[in-house]
């Protein structure tokens, strides 16, 4: 992996947006601020695809959007209406083939599509499209949903996407251009997010969270609800809902790690909801210490809830390098520990001679979290204690995290006293299942914590490996 610091986190998903402005203007370079919003969601690839005048135009590439995407590009991207995504690769190759969103042709015209999550009988259901003469162009699962839709065309096209996502299985939150609409579908199980805003010019706005409609300054209006396809047209919005009797399972790490903590996600702040894991996690596990500090940048919002709670100071003891980039290989042991000093420096005047309490939000592998205590006991600490605002990870996710196998998380294979060892911490702790749902304050059968605790709110594949089309 080329980012160290985030060796012992699970890779994000992928981020979508979709704007629908008929006469607003600049609304490619709209999408665009959308997608650096939602940069911390996928680093792989950006992709924009537009329609305008009944012409579909897209352009994708791999890197950061900013990278991808410059003035020049975006005002060939005239627009009415528009999706944008930014993608890491839980399914499918690294390559900008499967980058998104994917436009694919059909008898009726042309179908943009923007996925974040995964489809776990896609390769069911692509063996049999295959079967029955549908080619397909990539490797990834977003595919299937294009040509289930393209499939059913002559149902008209409200009812062809009704259809498509009556037959898939798995997370998802899509965005979608066709036929002169703009349509948002979230999964029966809402495991991913995705939430409608409205533009003060007039227009609607689809994201994956609610940093990004802040950034393109639309109005948040409300979550859309799993199971339900939001279709957004001249006439206005229209809600469609395609599934029932299914149980919620709002993904816990959308809150723990990945989405940024100025969302609002089902109406729950990130931010807060990272103080408060902070504060029951003080409560829970104890410990005497001078002060407390975070890992960069995830653990900070946990850390001043732990600070709070327990009366020890918080102070910054570890500073992230925001500019060493994202490609940086290290072939041997030297150039790995080099890697992590270049992306992480010791406060050492802070943290000299103290007994310091370590945040962080998450331990995957744990080689990580070892570098750092090293580094901070090298620079003076005289005790490391480590807490975690989320439990140990023990189970794989098949819903659009890119989890290693169960061999490679150390929740999975250790004991907390083992893996406490191992990092080399003077204690270890992690938040209990019951407190993660508490700081959460959903009732516990709106949560999915089955990366924690093995408790998958569906059927899933018997192996955790990606699985790639061939």
């Amino acid at each position: 992996m080329d980012d160290f610091l985030k060796m012992d986190k699970l890779s994000e998903e992928c981020g979508v947006i979709g704007i629908h402005a008929p006469g607003v203007s600049g609304i490619s370079h709209m999408l665009c601020f959308g997608l650096i919003a939602l940069q911390h969601r996928g680093q792989e690839s950006a992709g924009i695809a537009v329609l305008k005048n009944d012409k579909m135009q897209y352009y994708k590439e791999m890197g950061l959007v900013q990278e991808v995407f410059d003035n020049e590009i975006l005002d060939r991207l005239p627009a009415d209406i528009g999706i944008g995504h930014v993608r890491y690769s839980t399914t499918g190759d690294s390559y900008v083939s499967n980058a998104q969103p994917l436009v694919v042709r059909y008898k009726g015209g042309s179908i943009a599509l923007a996925h974040n999550g995964n489809l776990v009988n896609a390769v069911e259901i692509r063996n049999r499209l295959e079967d029955e003469g549908s080619i397909f162009q990539t490797s990834i699962d977003s595919e299937v949903i294009a040509n289930l839709i393209a499939k059913n065309y002559s149902l008209g096209m409200k009812e062809a996407v009704i259809e498509s996502v009556k037959e898939i299985k798995g997370s998802y939150a899509l965005t979608i251009v066709i036929d002169h609409m703009l349509i948002g579908v979230r999964d029966p199980n809402g495991l991913r997010p995705l939430s409608l805003a409205k533009l003060p010019e007039g227009g609607y706005v689809l994201a994956s969270e609610s940093c990004a409609h802040d950034v393109v300054g639309a109005e948040f209006v409300r979550d859309v609800e799993p199971g339900e396809i939001v279709i957004i047209s001249d006439e206005g919005v229209e809600s469609i809902f395609f599934a029932e009797g299914h149980k919620k399972a709002i993904c816990a790490f959308e809150y723990v790690y990945f989405a940024r903590p100025d969302s609002i996600i089902d109406g729950k702040s990130v931010y807060e909801t990272r103080v408060e894991s902070g504060r029951i996690l003080a409560r829970e596990y104890p410990v005497e210490a001078d002060m407390v500090i975070a890992v960069p940048d995830s653990g900070i919002a946990a850390a001043i809830g732990y600070a709070e709670e327990s009366g020890i100071p918080y102070n910054t003891g570890l500073i992230k390098n925001k500019y060493m980039g994202r490609t940086f290989i290290q072939p041997d042991q030297k150039s790995r520990e080099l890697a992590v000093r270049l992306k992480l420096n010791v406060m050492k005047r802070n943290i000299e001679g103290k007994r310091l309490i370590l945040i962080d939000d998450s331990i995957v592998r744990g080689t990580t979290s070892k570098r750092i205590i090293n580094m901070l006991k090298a620079a003076g600490a005289s005790e490391v204690h480590v807490r975690v605002s989320s439990p140990p990870v023990k189970h794989p996710c098949y819903f659009g995290i890119d989890t290693p196998n169960r061999q490679q998380l150390i929740g999975a294979i250790h004991t907390i006293d083992e893996i406490c060892e191992m990092i080399g911490a003077d204690s270890l702790a992690f938040l209990s299942d019951a407190g993660l749902k508490k700081s959460i304050d959903f009732k516990p059968c709106g949560l999915c914590t089955a990366c924690f605790d093995g408790d998958y709110p569906m059927e899933v594949p018997e192996e955790a490996n990606k699985f790639m089309f061939e």
